[in-house]
């Protein structure tokens, strides 16, 4: 036969195996993939709070899995080219809708199309994303940034994933899930996770079985040995490297907690080490006012529940005056740039009467006069607010009761600790007015009490519940959140309508001004902050402050007696406090300040170590096929080099697979070496000792003498074949030996 002839047999041998290869599956790698995707997610529940993003991701997770098996049963019979570009688009609109729909539907046409404010709104969302990552600690609050970012990402690992299982890729869809799944244990220094390795351990050798039983190239006695050695090994070396990774907080930013709930969960926040610049305020007042982001009316008797009341339009503005007309007020506007914070409220001065410069996906709570998004994130927004300040006289202020308590109807009665009515009893006992009754609560406070981030962590009373309560009363030492959830029972127990403001204190004055001689101030990520407000009716929600050495408190003064006119406030309520004491956040053991300040440095810089160690253990991922082909490649050279014929023959045709050099089954030993010898150029001599070796060893006797060394024949082809391909060819048989589950069972069946 002529060499022409030969080649056109060899090609019609391969097409026929081509054209007999198993149907691609349309329900098993969908579903496959999408249990992948599932415990590449699971890791994640430990660093960011339940809440909407995980709904999300479980959503583009099964949405892609639909709309993978839909599309590749639709498109069944056509060429596999067009199948895959079709499945492919129809997942990508699938994630993008199911995304859009879930995170800013009221921002697109039928909740699916988007529009530019669809774009600005991902943009801002993105950006607040990063902000949480960057700069917030573990776990992180579920926030509707996290949600977007977490179901569009989630969204390109879940097509990949379905992707690379429908074609195949055991190995790229393992080390995928691996990554993806193991980076928040890797840069949060979190412990491991047994149960999720186990189950990631199970998951590959499930892709890797699959692979071999669908790909008529796997071998026959091979390949659950293979597939199970390499899941075993990426197993034990995930557990190994991951918790011996030293990754520092460094990998994820400064550590600062930038991302506000209405938990009251403040004290992790306020004990970070290095606090960072969150907002800027512009503001032609005096001095910087107090920001509120939301308020907190409802008490179970463990934790205050954030106020949701309906959302308007800003165009309606924030709601009815709340003051009468013999009230004396002064508008002032105040500009607000967030920078660092992320949170689903914008921080406002009380109370606001209109803003300016915000999307329309931020609208008004008029119970509280803030501003609320169930979509939007505050980093990045730059606004004005108009508001008030509200300055009822000394004799006004007293002449008016404070307005009492509504009982919800369906909420259980809660019962408090003796100690706090008691205690609030005895310290108002002087007092014969319900604002004097305040003042009296607002400076026994103050100094009696002392400010301390570590005193409630240390005794155990870390948070705002009646023991709490009642253990911070004993103690009289605790910070923001003690302060107010004390005053708030106690005056709520001498029958007060109260609520918890969360938000910021002023900031501190900067030399930069504005146009108009306006200040600017900075505001820090420790200046969040917690207060209490009683309403007044005629006047509004009076804000004071009992929190020992920090804020201004409140006090108004009597009216003006000589040359008539109206009284203002001397030092007024916390919302404009026109005070020459200088309001800062929370000291965070700043006594030593001066000793100090190098080591603040030092916790700014970053160490290279953890970088450089984390990029290792992920270099050694993914090489863990590189080095399961290099044992199976050593092992079968030491038998070649005993004379093991099968074990040389089966490490050239690994290393042809590898190469992508074409194999069949029909060949004989010497015909597949002819072809090499005329085809990929191998040396000939080298060749008929290999060729040699396999046929006598599966047609002759044994042989009484010694067996010939064939490694060195095995090196001097293999070597060759090499360098007969592009160094693309050789760089991915490196990475992704195709041997290791597109193997076929050896040509030449040994005899015994």
């Amino acid at each position: 036969m002529s060499p022409a002839e030969h080649k056109a047999e060899r090609g019609s041998r391969l097409s026929w195996h081509r054209e007999h290869e198993l149907p691609v599956g349309t329900v098993v790698p969908s579903v496959l993939a999408a249990a992948a995707g599932l415990v590449a997610m699971w890791p994640f529940t430990s660093v960011i709070e339940p809440g909407s993003w995980s709904f999300a991701v479980l959503a583009v997770i099964v949405v892609t899995a639909l709309a993978g098996m839909a599309s590749r049963t639709l498109m069944r019979g056509r060429p596999a080219w067009a199948r895959d570009l079709v499945t492919i688009a129809v997942q990508i609109l699938a994630v993008m809708g199911t995304v859009i729909l879930l995170v800013a539907g009221d921002t697109a046409v039928f909740g699916l199309i988007p529009t530019e404010a669809t774009f600005f709104a991902f943009q801002a969302l993105g950006a607040s994303a990063w902000e949480e990552i960057a700069f917030g600690s573990a776990p992180l609050a579920a926030s509707p940034g996290l949600e977007a970012v977490m179901g569009a990402g989630f969204g390109v690992v879940a097509i990949l994933l379905d992707q690379l299982v429908a074609q195949r890729g055991a190995i790229l869809a393992s080390l995928l899930t691996a990554v993806v799944g193991s980076m928040p244990m890797i840069i949060t220094l979190g412990g491991v996770n047994v149960v999720w390795f186990v189950m990631l351990g199970i998951l590959i050798l499930v892709l890797l079985r699959y692979t071999a039983a669908q790909n008529p190239d796997s071998p026959r006695r091979t390949s659950v040995a293979v597939a199970a050695g390499v899941g075993v090994a990426a197993l034990a070396t995930t557990v190994i490297i991951a918790p011996v990774l030293p990754v520092s907080a460094s990998l994820a930013g400064t550590g600062t907690g930038v991302t506000v709930d209405a938990s009251l969960r403040l004290g992790d926040d306020l004990r970070q080490p290095n606090p960072v610049e969150v907002l800027t305020v512009a503001t032609t007042a005096d001095t910087a006012p107090y920001l509120r982001l939301t308020t907190l009316s409802a008490f179970d008797g463990r934790v205050w529940e954030p106020d949701r009341g309906d959302l308007q339009a800003q165009s309606e503005g924030f709601g009815p005056a709340e003051w009468t007309a013999d009230i004396e007020t002064a508008e002032q506007n105040t500009s607000i740039r967030v920078i660092r914070m992320s949170s689903s409220w914008l921080p406002v001065p009380y109370p606001a009467t209109s803003v300016q410069g915000l999307p329309s996906t931020w609208r008004v709570s008029p119970e509280n006069r803030t501003l609320a998004s169930r979509s939007a994130d505050a980093v990045g927004n730059d606004y004005t607010v108009r508001s008030l300040e509200v300055s009822p006289t000394l004799e006004q202020i007293r002449g008016l009761p404070a307005a009492e308590p509504i009982a919800d109807p369906g909420a259980e009665p809660v019962e408090l600790p003796e100690v706090i009515g008691e205690t609030a009893a005895d310290v108002t006992a002087d007092a014969t007015n319900d604002y004097d009754r305040l003042i009296a609560l607002q400076s026994w406070f103050r100094s009696q009490f002392a400010y301390s981030l570590e005193t409630p962590v240390d005794e155990g009373f870390d948070g705002t519940g009646a023991d709490a309560v009642a253990r911070f009363l004993d103690v009289r030492s605790g910070y923001c959140i003690h302060f107010a959830g004390a005053f708030a029972l106690m005056a709520e127990s001498l029958d007060m309508e109260v609520r918890i403001v969360v938000g910021y204190l002023p900031g501190a004055l900067t030399e930069t001004t504005r146009g108009d001689d306006e200040a600017v101030y900075s505001v820090s990520s420790d200046q969040l902050h917690s207060w209490p407000e009683v309403l007044f009716p005629g006047v509004g929600w009076v804000p004071f402050e009992p929190t020992a050495s920090l804020g201004v408190p409140t006090a108004f003064s009597a009216a003006a007696t000589a040359g008539g006119g109206a009284g203002g406030a001397a030092t007024p309520a916390p919302t404009a406090a026109p005070s020459t004491e200088q309001t800062s956040g929370p000291e965070l053991e700043r006594e030593d300040a001066g000793d100090n300040a190098g080591a603040t440095t030092e916790l700014r810089r970053l160490d290279p170590t953890p970088v450089v160690l984390t990029t290792l253990g992920v270099l050694v991922l993914l090489l863990l096929p590189a080095l399961a082909r290099l044992a199976l490649r050593v092992a079968r050279r030491g038998r070649a080099r005993r004379g093991d014929a099968g074990a040389a023959w089966t490490e050239l045709r690994a290393t042809m697979q590898d190469l992508r050099v074409p194999l069949s089954d029909a060949e004989t030993p010497r015909m597949r070496g002819d072809d090499l010898v005329r085809d990929s150029h191998v040396d000939a001599d080298a060749m008929r000792v290999l060729v040699a070796a396999v046929e006598q060893a599966s047609y002759a006797r044994p042989s009484a003498d010694g067996a010939r060394d064939l490694d060195a024949a095995l090196v001097e082809v293999t070597a060759q074949l090499r360098r007969s391909v592009d160094t693309w060819t050789r760089l991915h048989a490196f990475l992704l030996p195709r041997s290791l589950f597109a193997s076929r069972r050896t040509d030449v069946l040994l005899l015994t």
